[in-house]
């Protein structure tokens, strides 16, 4: 493969020492020279309210404009209450409207769930998983990354020490850089 595919990489947790920033960055640095991962913010996001379809705020336009721009999507999330924390609810929608026009559609996704409990987020990666079936995101289905325990993997410096998780995680990313090749749009 002659380019680079651009990875959109949305960051549930909005917390400054977040498990799951750090995870994303493993992530980058574990994914195969063809992907490239950014991390798109989306604490800036004001809540979505259709009445502002019309007049969007900059920060939606050029959130949806970023999301367009990218050739896939990663989706790194805690749980929150068994689902997807509101930050990230709140991200989904204001990429998803207005009706019709969605910065979503067809981009090749994949989801990891982290949390310092034992099920890694189950709960919140199957929860977001029901969105990207309406958003004609299409998931990647295996591996399934929950990754439990997850604030014992990192050290003082956000460096990810566990060998096997490291080992898992760039299997993973191997995987969806397939994934993408697969279901890339022409």
């Amino acid at each position: 493969m002659d380019k680079t595919r651009d990875v959109a990489v949305i960051v549930g947790s909005l917390r400054k020492d977040s498990l799951n920033r750090k995870l994303a960055h493993a992530l980058a640095e574990l994914a195969p020279a063809s992907l490239k991962l950014s991390i798109i913010e989306i604490g800036q996001l004001f809540l979505y309210d259709q009445d502002g379809d019309e007049h969007p705020p900059a920060e939606w336009t050029a959130f949806r404009e970023r999301i367009r721009a990218a050739d896939a999507v990663l989706f790194v999330t805690p749980e929150h209450n068994r689902s997807v924390p509101a930050a990230l609810k709140n991200a989904i929608d204001v990429g998803s409207r207005p009706y019709g026009k969605s910065a979503w559609n067809g981009k090749p996704g994949a989801v990891v769930s982290a949390s310092p409990g034992g099920i890694g987020g189950f709960g919140a990666n199957h929860h977001l998983r029901q969105s990207l079936v309406f958003l004609n995101v299409p998931a990647m289905a295996q591996p399934e990354a929950y990754i439990g325990g997850a604030d014992k993997l990192f050290d003082a410096t956000g460096r990810l020490v566990n060998d096997g998780t490291r080992k898992f995680l760039a299997g993973f990313m191997q995987s969806f850089d397939a994934w993408i090749t697969a279901n890339l749009k022409s």
